[in-house]
Order: C-alpha cells, then sequence, then structure tokens
C-alpha cells in the first residue's frame, strides 16, 4: 500500500515562534488520520503546508507522490480543503456555490450542475439548494462547505476542525458523511479537537505539542501505551468521597480525581484494585458503582499534554 501523504522534517517558523519543529508524517492510502493536539500545537500550520497555502522553512512533504513545494499545481488538483470556518459565498445559493467551484475546475456548466445537484443530494441539501447560503444553518454551511471540497473529486481531502462549534446532532450527521468518504476509499487528513471525533473516526492518531509529533499510533495503541486502565468509584453516600479518595491514593500511589459524585484513578496493576475493595469493606464504605475501564483518548491526551482537550476545546470556542 502506498503513501498519500508523507512529510519528512517539515518545519515553520513565525517569528520567534516554531510552528512547525521538524514534523514527520505518513498516511497510507484510503487512510484516515486524526490529528490532536493544544491550541497553537502546529495542526492548522501543518495542514497549510500540506495543502500547498503555505511554505515550510525547512523539510518536504507530498501529496499523492507529488512535492507540495515544486509540484504544487499537480498537488492542487488531488486535494480537497475544508477549513475551521465555512468558506461559502452567503449571497450565492447552494446550487450556485458549488457550480461556481466546478466552472472554476473546469468542467461545462452541464457538468457543474449536475455535479452541484448530485452533492447537494449527498449532503441532504436539494431543498434548500436554491436558497442563499445567508439563510443556512451553521450545520448546513458546514455540509456545504463539506460539499464544495468534493466537488473536485479529490483522493485526499484535508478536514481542518470541521466540526468546531456544530451542535451534537449535525456533527454527528457530519460523521457520517466523512466515514461514507473513507469508503470510497478518499485519503482524509482530520484535525480535531474532540476526542470523541478522533475515536470514532481514525484509523490512525498523531498527537502535535509544541510543533512536533510527541505521540502516534492508532487509537487503541495510545490508550495502552499511556494510561493503561482506568479505575471508576462511587460510594453509595457522597459523605464518604474524601474516605475513598484517601484510600485509592494511598493503594495506588496517584492523585485521584473527584468529580460528579465520583473517584477516579488510573491503574498500572489491575490486582490492586481487590486490595482497595477490602480497604472500602474494612472502613463500612459501600460502594454504588465500582468499575475498572480502558483509559479514553481524553486521558491519552490529558497525559500526554498536560491538560484535558476539553479545556482547549471550550478555551477555542469562548473566544470565537
Amino acid at each position: 500500500m502506498g503513501y498519500a501523504i508523507q512529510a519528512d522534517g517539515l518545519a515553520k517558523r513565525y517569528g520567534e515562534t516554531r510552528a512547525l519543529d521538524g514534523v514527520d508524517l505518513e498516511v497510507p492510502q484510503g487512510r484516515l488520520l486524526g490529528v490532536l493536539g493544544p491550541n497553537g500545537a502546529g495542526k492548522t500550520t501543518a495542514v497549510r503546508i500540506l495543502a500547498t497555502l503555505v511554505r515550510p522553512d525547512g523539510g518536504g512533504a507530498r501529496v499523492s507522490g507529488f512535492d507540495v513545494v515544486r509540484q504544487a499545481h499537480q498537488v492542487r488538483s488531488l486535494i480537497g480543503l475544508t477549513g475551521q470556518y465555512a468558506a461559502v459565498d452567503d449571497a450565492l445559493t447552494g446550487v450556485e456555490n458549488l457550480m461556481m467551484i466546478g466552472r472554476l475546475l473546469g468542467l461545462t456548466r452541464a457538468d457543474a450542475r449536475r455535479r452541484a445537484d448530485g452533492l447537494l443530494d449527498r449532503f441532504a441539501l436539494t431543498d434548500a439548494g436554491g436558497r442563499a447560503a445567508k439563510t443556512y444553518s451553521g450545520g448546513m454551511r458546514r455540509r456545504l462547505d463539506l460539499a464544495a471540497s468534493l466537488v473536485g473529486r479529490p483522493r485526499v481531502l484535508f478536514l481542518d476542525e470541521p466540526t468546531s462549534g456544530l451542535d451534537p446532532r449535525s456533527r454527528t450527521e457530519l460523521w457520517g458523511v466523512v466515514r461514507g468518504l473513507q469508503d470510497e476509499g478518499v485519503t482524509v487528513l482530520l484535525t480535531t479537537q474532540y476526542l470523541e471525533e478522533a475515536d470514532r473516526l481514525a484509523d490512525d492518531i498523531v498527537v502535535f505539542d509544541h510543533g512536533k509529533v510527541i505521540a502516534s499510533g492508532t487509537p487503541d495503541d495510545l490508550k495502552a501505551a499511556t494510561r493503561g486502565q482506568v479505575l471508576e468509584v462511587r460510594p453509595i453516600e457522597a459523605t464518604y468521597l474524601d474516605l475513598v479518595r484517601r484510600v485509592v491514593a494511598d493503594v495506588l500511589d496517584v492523585t485521584p480525581e473527584v468529580s460528579q459524585g465520583q473517584v477516579t484513578a488510573p491503574v498500572r496493576d489491575p490486582a490492586a484494585v481487590p486490595a482497595i475493595v477490602r480497604r472500602l469493606d474494612d472502613l463500612d464504605v459501600v460502594a454504588a458503582e465500582l468499575s475498572l475501564r480502558r483509559a479514553s483518548l481524553n486521558e491519552v491526551f490529558l497525559a500526554l499534554t498536560g491538560h484535558r482537550a476539553e479545556d482547549e476545546q471550550q478555551g477555542a470556542e469562548a473566544a470565537a
């Protein structure tokens, strides 16, 4: 299997800031790579370089075998890009937006109309196709934006936080579209701060921080490598929360989290769990719930970067 995207030692500086500091990437054809990382980690810069919008200061990259600097025209003919904000013309209708792009790509008027109609149907926008884009909801605008990136039938699609700011229903609808593209063999690079999104969609994941790739692998690989398992204990009475926290901390030698009526802590050795149960029993503490589960991607993100992805997403949305 060949690689649709390859990057070797990508570097980019903005003044004194190293946006990218030697990034290596390999994305096999037909796979979806999820790119995670805090705000300012370099995710969007990497996408802009791979999409030929920005020239790297060092290193190199190829998309479908073409160099993103020396063969930028060939790269552009093979890719689609959807950024963090819908880039549609509000004054044009849905049909007109898609036809305009088709005409710019060299399609005849008839072919552009057929392509527009087909994409509007695929994205459940046929009924709204004759309306101005400014009348669309946020989810509809994002679907139209994604449809626009597919007019040229790209082999490689870059999605830079495409569901940012969408409500849960619209996000789920867009996930369905992305899965359909994967089924068709389109290679996708998806940057996101929604860990559930990466967990559901990505074949492989890389985590960026301070312009570097600090971890990579399948979602299951990352969960297994960084945090092992997670213990959750919910006492039947909230008055016992602090006591449970102290028992868990003592047995596991960690600092547990206490939130929403339960104590949560990473577990390296599952054999320690029976000792916690015995200690709680000796103290007459009854657990309403006690479970041992695999770490979530959000806990992986916390372990790798020092903070939760939700904190990053909330901060970004508050600033928007």
